[in-house]
């Protein structure tokens, strides 16, 4: 069972050489790395030159587009059945992969699979908050909050990415929440309790820390959401709550720092979905 393991850097060579070690410190051997530097201006280039002649790597060079050009980029150049996925400033356990392995052969109808983490914040091990805990009860409904699937903790079949073609390249931030609800749309996943990877946070170049509104995003890809013909009633009306409440804040926001455009952008879209169908 061969996988692509892809690995998106922009700007991170301080964290890169970690995150690339724990996938070839992996047990489990049968993949490709591949790395794409999303225009790095740090040095990133220099660092991965130690690594041109791995027989095991693949290493690819891009002007700054984003994180999902990167990924869509090195995914399309894969020929693999699997795809993993590791953020440049996270860290895989050696048992991963294996681990994973072991979990989709014994369960061959599962196409999407992720893992519990460890998180470290500032160096320092700490505790997620009970609504940030991974399992899949209630995935999808819990999912329409914030994102609770970790993209380095994912592996997904080739077709089931392929047939979302891949992330949204129009995401700024988000991209993985995004993804990941339209799949929860008809897909159960798989889930493995003990924790695969290492998570780092806190740090300044980290996406989540540098936007602040990324309830922009997610308020864009619900409205998506909600007009997708996948979308059933029920899941419309879980959708339709969420939508509501991440709009009367952000909204509020808005009109407090007079930001007159994302207001009317987010007004209309709400009064969209409000108006499309009577629930």
């Amino acid at each position: 069972m061969q996988i692509d393991v892809i690995v998106p850097t922009f700007n991170r060579a301080h964290t890169l050489e970690r995150a690339v070690n724990s996938v070839l410190d992996q047990t489990y051997k049968n993949f490709i790395l591949h790395i794409v530097d999303d225009g790095s201006t740090d040095g990133t280039e220099d660092l991965l030159e130690k690594y041109q002649d791995h027989e095991n790597i693949k290493i690819y060079y891009q002007p700054n587009l984003g994180v999902s050009a990167a990924r869509n980029f090195a995914a399309f150049c894969g020929e693999a059945e699997w795809i993993s996925f590791l953020d440049s400033d996270d860290e895989w356990l050696p048992e991963k992969l294996q681990t994973q392995v072991n979990f989709l052969l014994k369960n061959t109808d599962c196409r999407f699979l992720h893992s519990e983490e460890i998180w470290i914040r500032n160096g320092v091990r700490v505790n997620p908050k009970e609504k940030h805990k991974k399992s899949n009860d209630n995935i999808f409904e819990r999912s329409l909050e914030f994102c609770l699937i970790s993209p380095s903790t994912v592996i997904i079949e080739r077709g089931l990415f392929e047939s979302f073609r891949g992330f949204s390249e129009s995401f700024t931030v988000c991209e993985d929440y995004d993804l990941w609800l339209k799949i929860l749309l008809t897909e159960s996943p798989g889930f493995i309790s003990t924790p695969l990877i290492q998570k780092y946070g806190g740090h300044e170049d980290q996406l989540s820390t540098k936007f602040v509104a990324m309830d922009y995003w997610r308020i864009k890809s619900l409205v998506k959401l909600f007009q997708s013909s996948k979308c059933t009633l029920p899941q419309k009306e879980l959708i339709k709550n969420v939508l509501i409440k991440k709009s009367e804040l952000l909204l509020k926001n808005y009109k407090k720092h007079n930001n007159q455009k994302h207001f009317d952008e987010i007004t209309n879209d709400l009064q969209s979905i409000m108006l499309s169908v009577k629930i």
